[in-house]
């Protein structure tokens, strides 16, 4: 993968949610109305319980914050799997942010594709791109140890997805439905970060950045905004098979 990004190299996950915490408030501070598309995950979770705390939380102006997701698992709402869910308990509950501020994926629509239709139309609407692909001020996103990023899971046709902004997509290796954001969109964002902690994500966060680009093999490595940023926020464990040179913008 090209270097085209920055990485910011953090002692521990603590330090990569405090980051990705930070990063937050400095964006929305730049932003008029400021967009965000979530992630799931629990450094994420983590991001948000941090946003929640008035440390935090005081610093960001939640009048002109609008919560999207940028994948969902298609339970409801309630389900301990939502990551609207999630993002309710660590987050939404602690702060004034206006209900028609927050915007989950209809996983209560039925089949997952209409679902998936009924949230690009309501991006659309909000963004007022009717053809044009809509541009977040924030993308969070997770990396797996497979490769995958959002809900864009290795060999998935929706790799190649060039004109849709979410799709549905039945993935066989969780056994279940996911909703997600495509890579056109999130490609478009402002800017993207990744949020990687852990030992468990050495190997393939190595790969991704420094391997053969293979995205069908490795989704994360679609993700090239253009002309946004990308940002790397990873903990020392999961930097550990970086180069030197990456392994020193430690934070």
């Amino acid at each position: 993968m090209a270097n085209d990004y920055d990485v910011r190299v953090c002692r521990n996950a603590e330090e990569v949610a405090e980051a990705a915490a930070d990063l937050f408030i400095e964006e929305c501070g730049r932003a008029g109305r400021f967009r965000v598309a979530l992630s799931g995950g629990s450094t994420p979770r983590h991001t948000y319980q941090l946003l929640a705390e008035p440390q935090y939380g005081s610093r960001v102006d939640w009048n002109k914050v609008e919560l999207f997701w940028g994948d969902e698992r298609y339970v409801p709402p309630e389900h301990p799997d939502s990551n609207y869910r999630m993002t309710r308990e660590a987050l939404l509950r602690h702060v004034a942010l206006a209900p028609d501020h927050v915007h989950p994926m209809p996983t209560e629509i039925s089949p997952p594709e209409a679902a998936a239709a009924a949230y690009e139309r309501l991006v659309r609407q909000n963004f007022g791109t009717p053809h044009a692909l809509p541009q977040f001020d924030l993308v969070f996103l997770g990396l797996g140890t497979n490769g995958h990023t959002a809900s864009l899971f290795p060999h998935s046709p929706l790799l190649r997805e060039t004109s849709r902004l979410v799709a549905a997509d039945f993935v066989a290796e969780v056994n279940s439905w996911r909703l997600t954001l495509t890579a056109p969109v999130l490609n478009s964002g402002r800017m993207v970060a990744f949020l990687v902690a852990g030992a468990e994500k050495a190997d393939v966060l190595q790969e991704v950045l420094y391997g053969h680009h293979d995205p069908q093999k490795l989704p994360a490595q679609l993700i090239r905004p253009r002309p946004g940023q990308l940002l790397w926020i990873v903990d020392q464990a999961a930097a550990a098979k970086l180069g030197p040179s990456e392994r020193s913008s430690a934070a």
